[in-house]
């Protein structure tokens, strides 16, 4: 895939897909709170930090070089 396409998908997935993925994820801990209680904030913390570093991993190829110049 060129850079140009990499930079096309990149801001698709960003303006698109992680609003989305954000969504998800609060949804997530939402359900969480109301199936278990509450939980400790480093526990939240901890889930929101995995989720947000699994949400990268797909797309690292895609990000990979994007800042560089052609």
């Amino acid at each position: 895939m060129d850079v140009k396409a990499r930079k096309r998908w990149s801001l698709l997935i960003l303006l698109i897909g992680l609003p989305l993925y954000i969504v998800v994820a609060v949804t997530l801990v939402n359900w969480m709170d109301r199936a278990w209680g509450r939980q400790p904030i480093l526990v939240e913390v901890l889930v929101y930090v995995a989720l947000g570093i699994l949400w990268a991993l797909p797309f690292r190829r895609v990000f990979r070089g994007i800042g560089k110049e052609e």
